[in-house]
């Protein structure tokens, strides 16, 4: 498709102003009932528009994410746009509540008792928090004995971190060590005498639930650093006073 930098016409330029003023991403089927338009074509206007800034080298780009279309700094200008947006901030989320995150993140639907189970400790205050600041959210509950409530990431979780799916997290297989590494630590722990031993040798399907925050989070803040949309600071949505777990 050939993308002519000469004048829009009316209906990219009603996207364009429906797409600006939205404080949320716009989904196409919204799109399409504004403009009177098939859903397919509001899909390739966008595709056309977003290509048209990045032959035209705007610092903006049109990006679908949390399934609808929005505007956002272009990824060449992170280092301006965090420069700005950190400026003075001071709150971010706490490492206890960002390993819970990302647990949440690659393990959902998930209940609290299971996240604990996983990173060590009781969840209780940073689950309540990360539901708060809406970054999680209930998703069902286990039809079993008790019916505990599922977890798992919201839109807004999306949306910050400018993805339009789950799916389209960072894949865990590259953070997570393989057996020979493992059993070399642990024969380390051993020979030092470290309490936390194991009594057993790990295998190569072992380490998974042990290895899963650190990896979990790497891949997050992976996500995090790369997208303008989300600065480190901003996935805290500036909350000094979160509750740190460990007691």
């Amino acid at each position: 498709m050939e993308h002519n930098l000469g004048r829009l016409d009316e209906v990219d330029r009603a996207i364009e102003a429906l797409v600006m003023v939205a404080d949320q991403p716009v989904e196409p089927s919204v799109l399409a009932q504004l403009l009177e338009i098939a859903v397919g074509e509001v899909e390739q206007r966008c595709a056309g528009l977003a290509a048209r800034y990045e032959l035209a080298a705007h610092g903006f780009v049109l990006v679908r994410v949390a399934g609808g279309y929005r505007y956002q700094s272009h990824p060449d200008q992170v280092a301006y746009v965090e420069r700005y947006v950190l400026d003075g901030q001071s709150g971010k989320l706490s490492a206890a509540a960002l390993e819970t995150l990302a647990i949440v993140a690659y393990k959902q639907p998930i209940s609290r008792a299971q996240v604990s189970s996983i990173r060590g400790v009781n969840v209780d205050g940073v689950m309540r928090t990360l539901v708060q600041r809406g970054l999680v959210t209930e998703v069902g509950h286990d039809p079993g004995p008790g019916q505990a409530t599922f977890y798992g990431t919201s839109a807004l979780f999306l949306e910050r971190l400018g993805l339009d799916k789950v799916e389209d997290l960072a894949p865990l297989g590259q953070f997570v060590p393989g057996g020979d590494v493992v059993e070399s630590i642990e024969r380390t722990l051993l020979a030092d005498g470290d309490p936390r031993r194991r009594s057993r040798t790990s295998t190569r399907s072992d380490p998974v639930e042990i290895d899963l925050t650190d990896g979990a989070l790497a891949a997050l803040q992976r996500d995090t650093s790369s997208r303008v949309n989300l600065p480190p600071a901003d996935v805290a949505m500036a909350d000094p006073a979160v509750p740190h777990d460990e007691g």
